[in-house]
């Protein structure tokens, strides 16, 4: 039994998607959340950049004493998993793309073409196209970066005619140009806009990697024993920017989750980058 916080992050409010699969699965886990709502998005910045911030953040949620690290953001997970896993060689650091190319890789065919949608550093990096292959290098793989998906998203410009232009901008000839029968949410900001996919193009199939990844958080936490026991908690988010967009989010991606939820604002500059 360990009743540390798991500790979660992303660039901004995206990877809060991933945390209502965990409570359903893991009710009694803790959380530690850090959005890094003041500097996203990441998705466009240098690599060295993300790692600089991707580090200030893990340091962080390691000296809250987290018992696994959860990278809630594809673009994280694509330029920095391999640099926190040394950094942390005794803290489990999970990425989100792995798990998802699992999940490809055992449920689509040759007979499938899939399609990963992104932002540029994601997409620009491969992990996805190289994570599939190296587990069945059969399957047809098209990759497209939709880098104005989490400004507005982040902005709550969600259910209505702006975001489905834009998904339509993005997706009609991507779609239609390679045949896609199915679409990988490269992104935890856009399984937000997952019922606008849909509803544009009902026949195609979403996986979404901010479910897949529960399965490697479980399969760590009972391999190792970790799973935490019944005690009373409450569960921290923490911003670098405490908006209400942030707020706003939270409440509509937790609507109907029963959690004790504190907020914290955090200034960026107080945490210190381990040397």
């Amino acid at each position: 039994m360990d009743n540390r916080p798991i500790g979660f992050f992303d660039s901004g409010l995206g990877g809060l998607t991933c945390i209502p699969n965990l409570m359903k699965t893991f009710p009694k886990e803790r959380i530690i959340y850090f959005g890094d709502t003041a500097r996203t998005p990441y998705g466009s910045k240098a690599t060295s950049t993300i790692k600089s911030f991707s580090l200030q953040i893990a340091d962080f949620l390691v000296r809250n004493n987290v018992k696994m690290i959860v990278i809630a953001c594809n673009t994280v997970s694509a330029t920095c998993l391999f640099d926190l896993q040394q950094r942390y060689p005794d803290v489990p650091v999970v990425g989100i793309i792995r798990p998802a190319a699992e999940t490809i890789s055992k449920s689509c065919s040759t007979m499938n073409k899939i399609g990963i949608i992104g932002t540029k550093v994601t997409i620009q990096s491969g992990a996805y196209k190289e994570q599939v292959h190296r587990l069945n290098d059969e399957l047809d793989i098209y990759e497209t970066p939709c880098p104005a998906f989490v400004p507005l998203i982040e902005e709550g410009i969600i259910q209505n005619d702006i975001m489905d232009l834009t998904i339509k901008y993005y997706l009609d000839d991507f779609i239609l140009e390679n045949r896609l029968d199915t679409v990988v949410l490269g992104c935890t900001h856009y399984p937000l806009i997952r019922s606008n996919i849909k509803r544009l193009y009902p026949s195609l199939r979403i996986i979404n990697p901010s479910e897949e990844i529960i399965h490697s958080i479980e399969r760590i936490l009972r391999e190792r024993d970790m799973l935490a026991g019944d005690f009373d908690f409450e569960n921290v988010f923490y911003a670098s920017d405490l908006s209400e967009n942030f707020v706003n989010m939270i409440d509509r991606i937790f609507h109907d989750e029963d959690i004790k939820v504190k907020f914290k604002n955090l200034e960026l500059e107080s945490v210190e980058e381990k040397k």
